[in-house]
């Protein structure tokens, strides 16, 4: 018969959403890491998968350190990050308001939505092209990928997001006294922004997969052409420092936006 600790401890990490002691947590990580990190070495030193297709992971980690000791490297990062941001702004600065007023109002949600969730079908890809087209193969090219990517999901997101506010806090705020334009800035924007906040966070997450697009488009620098760079050398160490950097990135910049969340509303469940 197990010790009614041990039950207890049992309970509380199979019960349902609820909160785990932080050991146990880190131990869940931990743990699952190493089984990756095994797994793959289990692979490569005992040559099951050929060294050109899955390299070890100590040649990984050399060619990384390799890597970040080059000033050219870092070339690369700053300017996917510059790409990845200014592609994120820009969709956000045009979707994020438009989000709004369809969720807002359904006059205009019959405009703006089903125009978004038809586009939105459509893979980045197929619009290098015409953007080639539009705006040459320029850094604007490449942003204008990224935008693509992510402004219409953006704009679908934000709009759910609005219409997942009570109407009885509308209702509320009328009763109270409010007009138009005050239920708009001090009710519906303010008790959306938590919601707001976990989006931006994935669709943060939707630019980095859209880099690799986006520097497909005639680009000498970044990380998705030092990615192509070392495909076509066969280089996969290189290929996977690439791969590596950009989750790390985008982990990065994904955990700064949960704490901010955490920060600025800390009385949303699930705000970390």
């Amino acid at each position: 018969m197990e010790p009614p600790k041990v039950n207890k401890a049992l309970r509380s990490l199979t019960s349902i959403r609820e909160e785990v002691p932080k050991q146990w947590y880190l131990f869940g990580v931990i743990i699952t890491f190493l089984l990756f990190f095994l797994g793959w070495g289990a692979l490569s030193f005992i040559q099951l998968v050929d060294e050109v297709f899955l390299p070890t992971p100590s040649g990984v980690v050399l060619s990384l350190f390799q890597s970040l000791g080059s000033p050219e490297f870092w070339e690369h990062i700053g300017i996917s990050v510059y790409r990845v941001f200014m592609g994120f702004l820009l969709a956000c600065l045009i979707g994020i308001p438009l989000g709004i007023f369809a969720g807002t109002f359904k006059f205009a949600e019959s405009f703006i939505l089903p125009m978004s969730e038809f586009i939105r079908y459509m893979p980045a890809a197929a619009f290098i092209p015409l953007i080639m087209v539009w705006a040459g193969i320029g850094e604007t090219a490449k942003i204008l990928v990224i935008f693509i990517g992510c402004f219409f999901q953006l704009i679908l997101m934000v709009t759910d997001d609005t219409n997942r506010i009570s109407k009885d806090l509308l209702y509320a705020s009328y009763t109270l006294g409010a007009n138009r334009k005050q239920v708009i800035f001090k009710v519906i924007i303010p008790a959306m922004l938590p919601k707001l906040m976990t989006t931006l966070r994935l669709i943060m997450g939707w630019a980095w997969t859209y880099l690799v697009v986006a520097e497909l488009v005639a680009a000498n620098n970044g990380l998705g052409y030092f990615i192509m760079k070392a495909q076509r050398f066969l280089d996969t160490e290189s290929i996977f420092v690439g791969i590596i950097v950009i989750g790390l990135l985008g982990l990065i910049i994904d955990r700064a936006f949960a704490i901010a969340n955490k920060k600025l509303f800390p009385w949303v469940e699930g705000g970390n």
